[in-house]
């Protein structure tokens, strides 16, 4: 009887052991960063969440007697652990073979810089009389905040600072907002473009010159996202709309517009890119646009041109690649002179005409890239000249002149890591197959030969 007792009590014992902590100095834990970066943060908007993995790899527990920030309450970051917010959490612990998360956000305040800025923090762990470290690091940079902005008289915006847009940007009937070049224009998932008057942009060739409109999340995965805001509208009123040199991208619609002034060009595109868009990068109702030396790359309803309207394409490469992000079910190019409202057709007159163009697609399911439509008997003038394009069947009605149906051959494409260089290789059928005279220059400035690539780029 008291050998049984004395083998219960030295279970019991035992048992105790291997549920308590383990205390040794020696002892270590797993992190799973040992930093944490943000990507570009504005001032006072706050970041997203970032976090990462305290592990006990040993067969007891383990107590971590402090997460704290090294910046204290100062600290422009915010830290919270197994449920519990900083900038100290003391007394957690942590199972044998088990982790917690640590998460960590960012808060940036304004300041006089105008150029990002690195700020810096770190998480200190201690635990068993020993101390780990995990760094945090983020990019802040100030921006000239607009929420539901309305321009009525006129406006000049200059790269100083970028632009972050809250709520519906609206340039009023008769106003025109100026962009400077190197102007980065950041937009929120609710905040759209609204042209009532005129927008006027004068970007130039070189990427610190461009100027940018995209959506204002720059941290992974979200900033490749399309869809991220809704785009530009340009509305009934708008009229002499200039845009040269402008990226547009990641949005969920590229440029929406609709009906024009006769003898008005409503909207021109110079040097211009319109890529990563959810819905069509371009839709037209009954409008008047000018496209020269433009990308339009990677939309999910490409390029729509419907009821009617004016348009002329010059040296402009239309392409639609199936990725992660765009799925593509209709061709890059739609050219109607109709369009349907409950199950009837209304048809207005069309002039459009395509120059030394591309309009290509692939790793979908389309094998007409370009579709042209018509009904009725309205003024109905389509041309396309020495233009590159993926089609099988007869595209529609219209005059085809000097077309080839090659596959462009373009530099590099990389669906993995989400990368598209849409120039050309040396041996693309697009080389010295267009039109001459057309323009002088391409998408980068670089002056044409007189014997011109097809597409926006001129082969180097």
């Amino acid at each position: 009887m008291r050998s049984l007792l004395v083998l219960f009590i030295f279970a019991f014992l035992l048992s105790c052991s291997k549920e308590g902590y383990l205390t040794d100095h020696n002892a270590g834990i797993r992190l799973s960063e040992d930093t944490l970066s943000f990507d570009t943060v504005f001032t006072s908007t706050g970041s997203v969440t970032h976090a990462f993995l305290i592990h006990n790899p040993n067969d007891k527990k383990i107590k971590i007697s402090s997460i704290s920030l090294a910046g204290g309450n100062s600290s422009a970051f915010r830290i919270n652990a197994d449920g519990v917010p900083g900038p100290e959490i003391r007394n957690i612990d942590i199972a044998a073979n088990d982790s917690i998360y640590v998460f960590a956000t960012v808060t940036i305040h304004p300041n006089s810089e105008t150029l990002p800025f690195l700020v810096r923090d770190s998480v200190a762990i201690h635990f068993n009389g020993n101390t780990r470290f995990v760094q945090l690091q983020a990019y802040g940079r100030n921006a000239v905040f607009l929420r539901n902005h309305r321009i009525s008289l006129s406006e000049t915006w200059n790269n100083e600072l970028p632009y972050v847009i809250l709520g519906e940007l609206n340039i009023e009937e008769g106003a025109t907002l100026i962009i400077g070049e190197g102007t980065q224009i950041y937009f929120h998932a609710d905040a759209p473009m609204v042209v009532q008057g005129s927008l006027k942009v004068n970007g130039d060739r070189y990427d610190s010159t461009l100027v940018v409109f995209q959506g204002d999340r720059l941290d992974e995965p979200y900033r490749d996202y399309p869809g991220a805001w809704p785009g530009i509208y340009f509305s009934e009123t708008s009229r002499d709309n200039v845009l040269n040199y402008a990226v547009i991208k990641n949005s969920y619609r590229g440029i929406t517009t609709e009906n024009y002034l006769p003898g008005n060009t409503k909207i021109i595109l110079n040097q211009c890119r319109i890529e990563n868009t959810y819905d069509a990068a371009i839709l037209s109702l009954g409008s008047s646009m000018e496209l020269n030396n433009c990308l339009i790359a990677n939309s999910g309803n490409g390029i729509i041109l419907g009821y009617g309207g004016n348009y002329l394409f010059r040296h402009v490469t239309a392409v639609n690649v199936a990725n992660n992000y765009i799925i593509t079910k209709n061709p890059v190019l739609t050219v109607a002179n109709y369009v349907v409202e409950d199950n009837v057709a209304y048809t207005a007159p069309l002039n459009a005409s395509f120059v030394n163009s591309i309009f290509w697609g692939q790793g979908s399911a389309v094998e007409d890239e370009v579709k042209v439509l018509k009904e009725g008997s309205t003024v109905y003038n389509v041309h396309f000249e020495n233009c590159l394009w993926k089609i099988k069947n007869a595209p529609g009605e219209g005059n085809f002149t000097g077309m080839i149906a090659e596959d462009p051959l373009f530099d590099s494409i990389n669906i993995s890591s989400n990368y598209y260089n849409f120039e050309l290789k040396d041996n693309s059928p697009a080389i010295d197959a267009g039109k001459p005279m057309v323009l002088p220059i391409d998408i980068r400035g670089k002056t044409r030969g007189s014997l011109p690539d097809i597409g926006a780029f001129e082969k180097d």
